[in-house]
């Protein structure tokens, strides 16, 4: 079974929110434009596939929508806490 993430780790996700029932975090990017944007979906993509987990998301033009939860665990686990991060260090 996954672990469940500290609320030390998800204090540390500046950037991404918290559902209301704890079960997911999510975040919203904005971009340039629409190329932005998708180069930055292609380089989470190769990520999430490294890692076997896969983020929930939409893109409409310059906007990425993220959501993580491990669905198989019912919510939140530490691979979610360990995607944010990584996606976080895609960025500048």
């Amino acid at each position: 079974m996954a672990r469940k993430p500290t609320a030390a780790e998800l204090t540390a996700l500046t950037h991404w929110t918290q559902d209301k029932a704890g079960k997911s975090i999510h975040r919203e990017l904005k971009f340039a434009d629409f190329s932005e944007a998708w180069g930055f979906m292609n380089r989470v993509a190769l990520l999430a596939e490294s890692q076997n987990h896969h983020p929930e998301w939409s893109n409409v033009w310059n906007t990425v929508r993220i959501t993580l939860s491990t669905h198989d665990a019912g919510g939140l686990t530490g691979k979610d806490v360990t995607l944010a991060k990584a996606i976080d260090a895609l960025l500048p």
